[in-house]
């Protein structure tokens, strides 16, 4: 396989970049490479300018706003949003719940549903993991009951990102107790504004309110909101996480990290030489970059293979990509940690909106690094954790 571009890929890839460096807040780069969250209402404005160029769902079909490239097109793409760095659409609207609902909804839930998520009028999160039921999903326990004209849901979900901004949330949800506890599953549509769902805030351990539990009492989602068939809603979360595991791998916001990295250890100064200068701390980075031009490789192989797919059928391969990227981008903040040094150990709790405030000591750039590395400490859990990942492995890829 030639894993070079094309002198079209290379052209396109150069327009990208050119559109985000015209086109992005210069306000909003700077949250990003400061390794800052940004708001609820950049990340809207950002979605629309990328809607309005046609590109705020550019791997949907073309009939739902797709832009119609082919995936080494779309790779591109995101890999230069990441590297930018700029902000990424809303990934429950536009890479989970958009996706199942194009492949599995109804006519009607696609021109409902489709061009508000491509627009960001609608914000989504996900309502899969439960108490005692997080890489075992299938134990989940919320219910779904047939009541007339609606399903009436009843349980709770946790470790709900962002559903305090939600609009929608997508729900597993049991509507048959009797079947194997995979077969009884349904996935359902509901309006977070609906009579009997609350919201309470988890704090993380980096100090911010980042996700959440969310109950579900006597909750009443019209019948037209299930998405698919009765009991399949299992085929359709594999579907979904599927494609969230490809994503996690986020190898653009790696070689963004590492780049930053040794922007840092340049001026980091250990002793009296910079921290760049260290033999040691020059071979973990350089054994890192390697390892991240292995997974890109690998991203690339897995790209390749996408036609080669039953439709709706995701590719067990996503789970090397899961796994690796997210060890690599825990190990791009543990080498911003030995940056910082003891400038990580200052920290103020949360102010009014603000995530992480200025350190009382220390230079501006190591205020978020110490959260970050906290922060990241999720994504070797998130989307089904790393150890779930090897046993897909070792079951679709292995044999064993």
């Amino acid at each position: 396989m030639d894993l070079r571009f094309t002198d079209e890929e290379l052209a396109f890839r150069d327009d990208v970049r050119a559109f985000i460096k015209a086109s992005l807040p210069d306000s909003i780069r700077q949250k990003l490479v400061a390794e800052r969250h940004v708001s609820k209402d950049d990340l809207i404005a950002w979605t629309r300018i990328l809607n309005k160029k046609g590109w705020a769902v550019a791997h949907w079909p073309v009939e739902w706003g797709g832009t119609g490239w082919s995936p080494m097109m779309q790779l591109i793409f995101r890999d230069e949003i990441q590297q930018a760095p700029a902000p990424e659409p809303l990934a429950f609207g536009v890479n989970m719940v958009g996706p199942v609902i194009y492949t599995f909804g109804s006519e009607a839930q696609k021109r409902r549903f489709l061009p508000r998520i491509a627009n960001l009028d609608d914000w989504w999160c996900q309502g899969f993991s439960e108490p005692g039921a997080g890489s075992d999903l299938a134990s989940l326990k919320t219910t779904a009951k047939r009541d007339g004209d609606h399903w009436v849901i009843n349980g709770q979900k946790t470790w709900t990102t962002l559903a305090q901004y939600a609009d929608w949330i997508f729900v597993l949800a049991r509507t048959d107790g009797a079947a194997k506890k995979q077969e009884g599953i349904s996935f359902i549509l509901v309006d977070m504004k609906t009579p009997g769902i609350t919201v309470r805030p988890i704090q993380t351990i980096d100090g911010g309110h980042e996700v959440n539990e969310v109950f579900f009492d006597d909750v009443r989602a019209p019948i037209e909101n299930l998405v698919g068939e009765e009991n399949k809603g299992w085929d359709y979360a594999k579907f979904l996480l599927g494609n969230e595991r490809t994503g996690i791998a986020r190898i653009g916001i790696s070689k963004a990290r590492i780049k930053r990295i040794r922007e840092l250890a340049a001026i980091a100064m250990q002793g009296d030489r910079p921290l760049i200068q260290d033999p040691r701390f020059r071979q973990k980075l350089v054994l890192l970059e390697v390892e991240l031009k292995a997974l890109e490789m690998t991203q690339f192989r897995v790209i390749a293979n996408e036609g080669k797919r039953e439709k709706g059928r995701p590719d067990p391969a996503s789970s090397v990509l899961k796994i690796k990227g997210s060890e690599i981008q825990q190990a791009t903040t543990e080498l911003l940690m030995d940056v910082v040094g003891p400038y990580a150990l200052p920290y103020q709790e949360e102010r009014d909106d603000q995530l992480w405030n200025e350190p009382s000591v220390g230079p501006d750039w190591a205020a978020a690094i110490a959260p970050t590395y906290f922060n990241m400490r999720k994504v070797s859990i998130y989307g089904g954790s790393n150890e779930i990942q090897r046993g897909i492995i070792a079951k679709a890829i292995l044999g064993l």
